[in-house]
């Protein structure tokens, strides 16, 4: 059964500007860009939250209720490359991982958890890693992709969902924790449907006809009842090869042996396309969550 892991970033840009510019440590800031003529909050610092600041919110607006509300300009497309970053980094984790837009990533942990010890030291170990590099996240694990993105967002305190049970997990999250449109949200607002458990177990041809085709879809997908799919991130470098083990390896025959074992596919590759090899990097994932390499 497949298990999925969502990692939430609630501050990753000023956290990010943070890590690079120590100085805005503990000062409350945003950063925003110009739209349609006028500066727009596009994050929030975590120290700003508290004084009612929020993304989608004019500048001056935000000015006016809190003058001393410091203010950065927006980088296009940082917070996609970032994420991929941080997605080809948690390879460390699972070979498999994809950039879950547009605060998040997304794990596919199937396989990979028992060499943390479990899922609840898998997911404990992911989260103390990020807070190390100045980052908050909030985590969930689940049997769906969805399942796992609505748990880490609306009840990280029950981030992990046993296999199953991602229904009841649902119910009493509100409507938000299915990516739905607002036009949707509006009209289950209007209904006095303010959680999930208020309509997961309608008939689908009902949900299809007063709210379209995404409400039941979404539902479907949440549960496990449809596909979803994810989109994985694979480094960039044109000559790599992978070796994933069942068990950690712990001897340095064994080392030995999956150093020639990926050494022989890589030059076969080479020699196929007619090249040669100058220079190569061993990187070896340890189940502490170091990094070793010899090069």
């Amino acid at each position: 059964m497949p298990r999925y892991v969502s990692i939430s970033f609630p501050f990753l840009l000023t956290e990010y500007v943070v890590r690079k510019q120590p100085e805005f440590r503990g000062r409350p800031f945003v950063l925003a860009s110009r739209q349609r003529g006028r500066m727009v909050i596009d994050a929030v610092s975590r120290e700003a939250m508290p004084k009612g600041i929020r993304p989608g919110m004019v500048l001056a607006d935000c000015k006016a209720i809190f003058p001393e509300l410091e203010m950065l300009e927006s980088e296009p497309g940082r917070a996609e490359n970032l994420l991929r970053a941080l997605a080809e980094w948690c390879i460390l984790y699972t070979p498999f991982a994809a950039v879950d837009l547009p605060d998040g990533v997304m794990l596919d942990s199937s396989g990979c958890t028992h060499l943390w010890g479990g899922e609840a030291a898998y997911l404990d170990h992911i989260k103390k890693k990020f807070h190390s590099y100045g980052y908050t996240v909030e985590v969930a694990i689940a049997d769906t992709i969805s399942s796992a993105w609505a748990v880490a967002r609306f009840n990280s305190n029950n981030a992990l969902v046993d296999p199953g049970q991602q229904g009841n997990a649902l119910r009493n999250l509100p409507p938000a924790a299915l990516r739905l449109d607002a036009t949707i949200l509006a009209r289950l607002k209007k209904l006095g449907m303010k959680q999930i458990g208020n309509f997961i177990d309608m008939p689908p041809s009902v949900l299809r006809r007063r709210f379209g085709q995404e409400l039941p879809k979404k539902i479907a997908q949440a549960l496990g009842l449809e596909i979803e799919l994810i989109i994985l991130v694979k480094p960039v470098e044109p000559y790599m090869e992978r070796l994933s083990s069942m068990e950690p390896i712990a001897s340095a025959t064994g080392i030995t042996i999956a150093l020639k074992q990926l050494l022989e596919t890589l030059c076969i590759r080479l020699e196929a396309e007619g090249l040669g090899l100058r220079h190569c990097l061993f990187k070896a994932y340890r189940v502490d969550g170091a990094i070793q390499q010899i090069e």
